[in-house]
């Protein structure tokens, strides 16, 4: 995660996940304000990718931070079974 640079695009872990059948749908399952959070850092560090620059360390993101993701891909696959 650090090594790929995504926490000075500002992207948190779940940002970077696969998006497989099961990864739409918990992404479609989050509530407004995360999912619209979710789609802000992914256009940011797209947009900074492209300009080849990174964001003020104060903006980075930990490896620690909170997954946000992960008890909606719980829920789907626990539903799959």
């Amino acid at each position: 995660y650090n090594a790929a640079g995504f926490n000075k695009l500002g992207l948190m872990q779940d940002d970077t996940i696969y998006e497989n059948d099961d990864a739409k749908e918990a992404v479609r399952r989050l509530p407004e304000n995360v999912y619209d959070d979710r789609e802000f850092r992914i256009k940011r560090a797209l947009d900074m990718h492209v300009r080849q620059q990174i964001l003020p360390k104060p903006q980075w993101t930990e490896y620690e931070d909170k997954a946000y993701l992960e008890p909606s891909l719980k829920e789907v696959l626990w539903e799959r079974k």
